[in-house]
C-alpha cells in the first residue's frame, strides 16, 4: 500500500508538504503543487479522509444520545443517522444513558464529548441548565430530535406530539365513544421527558373540544413500555367500569393494553377500543389502529442538517427549508424547529362502542 512517504520521495518534497499539497492549502507553491499531484496519481495514492479530517482538526465523529436504545423510536432514529452517516464518509459515537441521570450528567457535563466528535445529535433528552450550559461551552454543532429543552442556536427536527394526540382522539370521538381512557408515561423518571406532557395535552384538548370534562379515573401514568401498558392497563380495569376506549401515549404501550384487556376477557375493539401513537413495525401485525410518525426521517434531516454546510447533499426525504446548524448566528431567534407531518393508519383495533 503506498503511504505518502512515498510520494515524499518521487515528488522530491517533505511530507508535510505533501499533506498541505493534497490538502489545497495556499502555502504550497503552484509548480510543487503540480509534482506532488503527478506523484501521487503515478503511485495511486489515495488521501485517507479520516487522516485528512484529523489533519485539520476534525474527528470525522458524530455523537448521538439516546435515552434508551432498546426503544423502538431511539433504535429507528439511531440506525437512520448511522446510515447516512456511513454513505457520507462520517462514524457515528452512541451515548445510551440506560434512562439514568447519572449517565445523563456523566455524558453531557464533563469532558466526554470534548475533541471526541464534530457535532451532536440530542434524541429526547431533556435538558437542565448545567448541561445546557456545558454543551454550549463545547462551541459544536447540533441538533435535538423530538421533545425536549434546547441548546442556544441548536435546531430541532420532530413532530407535533399534541397535534398528534389530537388526532388520536378525535378519531375515537369520531366513532362515537366519549368514556376515553389515557394511558401515558412515568413522570417519575429518572431523565424527566416531556413527550408524555404534550401527548396529555392533546388528549385533553380533543375531549374539551367535544365538549368532555377530561376524567382523572381515566388517566393512568406508566412507562413507555408494553409491561407499562399492561399494567396502566389493568389499574384502568381496577377502577370499575371498564372505558370503552384507550388511547396509549405510544405503541409499545398500546401493545400492552391489548394484552391486558384480552387477559380480563375484553375483546379488542368490540368491548374496548386502543389506539397508540408510533406505527411500530409490529402495529400492522397486531392490527393496531395508530398515528404513524416519519422516526427514520428525523433521524435522516437531523443528519442533514449537521453535515449540509460541511457540503454533503443527498434528496431530501422532505420538501422542507433546512435551519441553520448549531452554532450559526441566528441573532438570539432560536432556528425554527422542522415539524414534520403525523398521519391516521386506521387498522382492526378501532371501531365503534358497542350498543347497549
Amino acid at each position: 500500500m503506498t503511504k505518502i512517504d512515498d510520494v515524499a520521495r518521487l515528488a522530491g518534497v517533505s511530507t508535510a508538504t505533501v499533506s498541505r499539497a493534497l490538502r489545497g492549502l495556499p502555502t504550497v507553491s503552484a509548480a510543487t503543487r503540480r509534482r506532488v499531484l503527478a506523484a501521487a496519481e503515478q503511485l495511486q495514492y489515495a488521501v485517507s479522509p479520516s487522516a485528512s479530517r484529523l489533519a485539520g482538526g476534525k474527528t470525522g465523529t458524530v455523537a448521538i444520545v439516546v435515552p434508551r436504545i432498546t426503544r423502538w423510536f431511539f433504535g429507528t432514529v439511531v440506525e437512520a443517522v448511522e446510515e447516512y452517516l456511513h454513505e457520507n464518509g462520517y462514524d457515528l459515537l452512541l451515548y445510551n444513558l440506560g434512562g439514568r441521570e447519572q449517565n445523563r450528567q456523566r455524558v453531557l457535563r464533563t469532558a466526554s464529548l470534548h475533541k471526541r466528535v464534530d457535532a451532536i445529535i440530542l434524541v429526547a433528552t431533556p435538558l437542565r441548565p448545567p448541561d445546557v450550559t456545558a454543551l454550549t461551552k463545547l462551541d459544536l454543532p447540533g441538533v435535538i430530535i423530538s421533545s425536549g429543552s434546547g441548546v442556544p442556536g441548536w435546531p430541532c427536527v420532530r413532530i407535533d406530539d399534541v397535534a398528534a394526540s389530537r388526532t388520536a382522539t378525535g378519531h375515537l370521538l369520531d366513532l362515537g365513544h366519549t368514556r376515553i381512557a389515557h394511558i401515558s408515561g412515568d413522570p417519575d423518571d429518572e431523565l424527566a421527558f416531556t413527550t408524555h406532557l404534550d401527548r396529555r395535552r392533546g388528549y385533553q384538548e380533543a375531549l374539551r373540544a367535544a365538549g368532555l370534562r377530561p376524567d382523572p379515573r381515566l388517566d393512568v401514568e406508566s412507562a413507555f413500555t408494553v409491561d407499562g401498558g399492561t399494567q396502566a392497563t389493568a389499574e384502568l380495569l381496577a377502577r370499575g367500569e371498564p372505558p370503552t376506549a384507550i388511547f396509549a401515549a405510544c405503541d409499545e404501550m398500546a401493545m400492552g393494553a391489548i394484552t391486558a384487556l384480552r387477559d380480563a376477557g375484553l375483546r379488542v375493539p368490540q368491548d374496548v377500543s386502543v389506539i397508540g401513537i408510533d406505527d411500530h413495525d409490529l402495529a400492522g401485525v397486531i392490527g393496531l389502529t395508530t398515528i404513524a410518525q416519519p422516526a427514520a426521517e428525523q433521524g435522516l434531516l437531523a443528519a442533514r442538517i449537521l453535515l449540509d454546510p460541511l457540503g454533503v447533499r443527498s434528496a431530501d426525504p422532505y420538501p422542507v427549508a433546512v435551519p441553520p446548524p448549531g452554532g450559526a448566528d441566528t441573532g438570539g431567534v432560536p432556528p425554527t424547529p422542522v415539524i414534520l407531518p403525523t398521519r391516521l393508519v386506521v387498522r382492526e383495533s378501532t371501531a365503534p362502542p358497542r350498543a347497549h
